[in-house]
């Protein structure tokens, strides 16, 4: 009993730990005029969309990654130098799944879209250490332990139920890390509900990272740093479809490398593995070189998440399986050869919750396409 109690503990601080997009990072906004073209983004076109979404398509020389003074001169890598070998992902969805990406935008070649939140364009990201008493996270998933150059997975897309008036987000997630403590380098990219950033509760497209060495965290476009090379696709974009509880299923194709030449970390999604865009080496103390740490899975965060946690997944625990719970499939991560591998299921990876009451983890396997596990619940929505 003793040993049971004392390995449910290792799991509850290990995650707590993690912290996917960064424990104690606050998300604020102020408000914006919707209607305003801001002049330093040199808009080419503005595209209104069909959920209301508006998205300016500014110079690719021109985005807002590039006023990072650590990419003073940085001349855009639009494609990487190659891509990692390994089994193709096509063939690896369920006939009973539809792959899905976020909405086309499709500005023209040399620029890309920039969206118009609804909220603001400006987002501080405070971190003010380890842990923090007004910011609170939970997670549930799989992590590996060592030397990595990528990962990529197939996730199973839902939009969770998160209040609207809270700033609490919900995730589905692939990240990487490398360093410690506080000086954590993080890259991540998947799919979230977030209120507080978006105005809304429906379920985007994003990317963040953090900076260990300054303790500085950002999400999408809110500050310098992640280069953006897709003119079709948004960062915060909207998902085209999700997947229905006991219904019609959806997943997303996610990947995260380091080009062996650049050595610049790129993410691409879908059947094509679309380049979307990538994280200069430069930016990163820890991460210049490689990862130590990948996680795979769902978290939520937020001021409230102790006292009325959000949904995870679909909303359901895991237990109940394919097509009533969320799931991550095909997971794998990749080598110093440049080709994707299944981790030992057994010897490098956990699995597991960090609040098995709220959240839940079941049918961890391994086999050849790579690792898959159903993960999510209802967290204190009745």
């Amino acid at each position: 009993m003793k040993e049971k109690q004392a390995i449910r503990v290792t799991l509850l601080l290990s995650f707590l730990v993690l912290v996917t997009s960064g424990k104690g990072i606050r998300y604020k906004r102020y408000g914006e005029d919707n209607t305003r073209v801001l002049p330093y983004r040199q808009v080419k076109k503005t595209i209104q969309m069909k959920g209301g979404d508006v998205y300016d398509c500014i110079d690719v020389n021109a985005q807002p990654s590039l006023n990072h003074p650590r990419l003073k001169n940085h001349k855009i890598q639009m494609q990487p130098s190659s891509f990692p070998f390994g089994l193709d992902m096509e063939s690896q969805l369920p006939h009973s799944v539809s792959e899905v990406q976020p909405y086309i935008v499709d500005c023209p070649i040399g620029t890309i879209p920039i969206i118009r939140n609804n909220r603001s364009g400006n987002v501080e990201h405070n971190i003010d250490g380890v842990s923090s008493m007004d910011i609170q996270t939970e997670a549930a998933g799989m992590r590996y332990y060592d030397v990595v150059y990528g990962a990529r997975a197939i996730i199973n897309v839902y939009e969770p139920r998160v209040n609207k008036d809270s700033k609490d987000l919900s995730a589905t997630w692939l990240q990487i890390n490398n360093g410690g403590g506080e000086h954590t380098d993080r890259i991540g990219a998947g799919v979230e509900v977030n209120p507080s950033f978006s105005g809304d509760t429906f379920v985007r497209f994003h990317i963040s990272w953090t900076d260990g060495l300054y303790k500085k965290s950002c999400l999408d476009h809110s500050c310098p740093g992640f280069v953006q090379v897709d003119h079709k696709s948004g960062l915060g974009a909207r998902l085209q479809h999700v997947s229905v509880y006991g219904g019609r299923q959806y997943a997303m194709r996610l990947s995260i490398f380091k080009d062996p030449k650049s050595k610049n970390w790129w993410v691409a999604y879908g059947t094509k593995n679309t380049p979307f865009g990538y994280w200069p080496s430069t930016l990163f103390s820890f991460l210049n070189y490689k990862g130590d740490f990948v996680f795979w899975g769902g978290f939520v965060q937020g001021p409230t998440v102790s006292s009325n946690a959000p949904q995870m997944g679909s909303g359901h625990f895991a237990s109940e399986g394919y097509g009533k719970a969320a799931y991550i499939r095909n997971a794998q991560i990749l080598n110093e050869n440049n080709k994707y591998v299944t981790p030992d299921g057994n010897v490098k990876v956990d699995h597991g919750t960090s609040n098995s009451t709220l959240y839940t983890v079941d049918k961890f396997e391994v086999d050849t396409p790579g690792m898959s596990i159903y993960y999510g619940g209802p967290g204190s929505v009745v």
